[in-house]
């Protein structure tokens, strides 16, 4: 399969709540730790070194430059006896390749933020500030961003910044999309943004906005694209699935006894997906939540971080 190559060197993008996971997630001598989604690796990194000397680290990432960047980087950190696996495949797919491995993890991290590499490369089309083709593909196959804004009906594309945006003027934007393109297709992030822009409100100094207005609508995009609550639920539904056989004492499965699960989320839609299964599994007595509340960045971190502002994470344990 084709893969992006990684993009040119950028600033350092940092792994955000990096010691609430490890505290939180614990990691011992001889575990199997799976990170999901894991970027540049930082998280797999540090968890992996808590190791010591022997263990396994799972990295798994749709993105091939961003999987080979996560791989070198836990190679770098972990001691020669701990074994590092790379999984090139969307995490949805990670159960089932757990077990096609033979492996249980102890402890697993899902970062659903995308990594400051996809976003500082124009190319991909993430980003509203670095102009380049409408992609916002995690891999290169499958529709594009671009085929979204420039072939769906009204209806949908209004139900996808709508639901998935939460915008609050989706019907006004789309209106104009529709617009845009009768006169020539929508190629570019720059076009897009501009387009949403002029519906919104203007951005930038002096003007009403701190964000930019087509953040929302570039969300529920991205969102959309890579059927990112799509593939959300089916991980979270794994890991309720062993939850339950764990407690009923039944062996095998991707997910040791005792496992630790954290989720860092973003925005409501996942927050909101990850609060109701942990919340399941802890009420069918088959788990404990290690937090009760979502743990948030510290003032410190987001001063120095501005990522990490919305990031949330959760944590669960598995009753073995």
């Amino acid at each position: 399969m084709e893969s992006h190559p990684p993009s040119s060197p950028g600033p350092a993008h940092e792994a955000v709540l990096l010691r609430e996971v490890i505290d939180l997630l614990s990691p011992g001598a001889g575990e199997v730790i799976l990170d999901c989604t894991a970027g540049d690796g930082g998280h797999a990194a540090a968890l992996g070194r808590a190791l010591g000397e022997i263990g396994t680290v799972i990295v798994c990432d749709l993105d091939a430059g961003c999987l080979a960047q996560a791989a070198g980087a836990v190679r770098g950190a972990v001691a020669p006896g701990v074994n590092v696996v790379e999984i090139n495949a969307n995490y949805a797919e990670a159960p089932r390749r757990l077990v096609d491995l033979g492996l249980a993890a102890n402890l697993v991290i899902a970062d659903l933020g995308f990594s400051s590499r996809q976003m500082d490369d124009a190319e991909r089309g993430f980003s509203i500030r670095r102009d380049g083709p409408l992609d916002m593909r995690y891999c290169p196959s499958g529709p594009t961003a671009a085929d979204y804004v420039n072939t769906l009906p009204a209806g949908e594309l209004e139900d996808i910044l709508r639901d998935l945006g939460e915008e609050r003027k989706a019907r006004a934007i789309v209106s104009k999309i529709l617009a845009a393109r009768e006169e020539q297709p929508i190629q570019t992030t720059g076009e897009l943004a501009a387009i949403v822009r002029a519906v919104v409100a203007p951005f930038g100094r002096n003007r009403t906005h701190k964000i930019d207005p087509a953040t929302r609508t570039f969300q529920a995009l991205r969102i959309a694209v890579n059927d990112e609550l799509g593939n959300l639920d089916a991980l979270l539904s794994a890991v309720t699935r062993q939850a339950a056989q764990r407690a009923s004492g039944a062996s095998g499965g991707w997910l040791a006894a005792g496992a630790r699960v954290g989720v860092i989320s973003f925005h409501s839609l996942e927050d909101r997906r990850v609060k109701q299964a942990y919340s399941t599994v802890a009420g069918r007595g088959c788990g404990r939540l290690l937090t009760k509340k979502p743990v948030e960045a510290s003032a410190e971190e987001v001063a120095r971080n501005p990522r990490s502002r919305s990031a949330k994470l959760r944590v669960l344990e598995f009753i073995s």
